[in-house]
């Protein structure tokens, strides 16, 4: 028995919680991108709180280039700055442009999708045009040209990140759309007079939710890459804030002399990025209507 998309929805908002919970956590994959995500996000709030070993940005000249010791847990780099303290303030900055970003791209993508596929004829084809036009562009490169015409920075970064991944929730978002929209209950709104707005806020759009909280956690990683790539080009977060992509661009010419300048930053990257795709992975499973009336 193939459960009804709306079944999956009320479960999400009301009914079954817990069970989903449950779910996510039996997944393999799920509870390993949760448990990755969840070391991220409480250093990251660590950072913000400045509950560091060291301050971020304060410098030891006599200690600078030091490696690994029981002092400094990842070493120092050339101004003698803590490394751990700076990874945790730079996994805070890198999380919170992802965060940020993907937000403001799902809020609109997802608008626009939903509009598209309900609304449909000339409506949808000019959207649906727009999007295509941005899919034309490489990731980086779109993200690149948006950043060069307003200017390096955290919140420009947040708006380039934001314009390359909306074409992709609106994409999410219409294809749902056009086959809830010809659906009994979608008809027998319409047939009890409820207006188009209420329709499409209220019973289509919350059954598009499950494609799109899996999008969203897949954004996410790719976010987290689109701006470490940004700020090793120096055009994302401007030292002396760290971000882990600009750490790997200081740390550059110092890959001989001192690699876990290189060396952490960059596992913090690929760990954040397998956290959130496992977690995209496990529940994308969960979500899965096909396989949520088997467990």
């Amino acid at each position: 028995m193939i459960a009804k998309p709306e079944a999956i929805t009320t479960e999400l908002r009301t009914g079954r919680r817990p069970a989903l919970w449950r779910r996510l956590i039996a997944n393999r994959s799920g509870a390993v991108g949760l448990v990755l995500i969840s070391l991220f996000v409480l250093t990251g709030l660590l950072g913000i709180l400045g509950l560091t070993p060291y301050p971020p940005l304060e410098q030891h000249p006599r200690d600078r280039l030091t490696g690994p010791s029981a002092t400094y847990l990842l070493g120092t780099d050339l101004f003698g700055r803590d490394l751990a303290s700076r990874l945790m303030r730079g996994g805070a900055n890198s999380l919170q442009v992802a965060a940020f970003s993907v937000l403001l791209a799902s809020t609109v993508g997802t608008l626009l999708g939903i509009v598209a596929g309900y609304i449909g004829g000339q409506v949808d084809n000019v959207i649906m045009r727009v999007m295509d036009i941005f899919f034309a562009f490489p990731t980086l490169l779109l993200a690149l040209l948006v950043v060069v015409v307003l200017g390096p920075g955290l919140q420009n970064t947040v708006f380039a990140i934001a314009v390359v991944y909306t074409p992709i929730f609106a994409r999410v978002a219409r294809g749902p759309v056009l086959s809830l929209k010809e659906m009994d209950f979608v008809t027998a709104a319409r047939c009890l007079g409820i207006s188009e707005r209420r329709i499409l806020f209220r019973h289509v759009l919350p059954n598009t939710m499950a494609p799109l909280i899996v999008q969203v956690s897949l954004a996410l990683s790719w976010s987290l890459i689109t701006e470490a790539g940004l700020s090793f080009l120096g055009l994302g977060t401007q030292p002396p804030e760290p971000s882990w992509g600009l750490m790997l661009s200081e740390s550059r010419s110092l890959a001989e002399t001192a690699p876990w300048l290189m060396l952490f930053p960059g596992l913090a990257i690929m760990l954040g990025v397998l956290g959130f795709n496992l977690l995209g992975d496990g529940l994308r499973d969960v979500l899965d209507p096909r396989t949520a009336t088997r467990q």
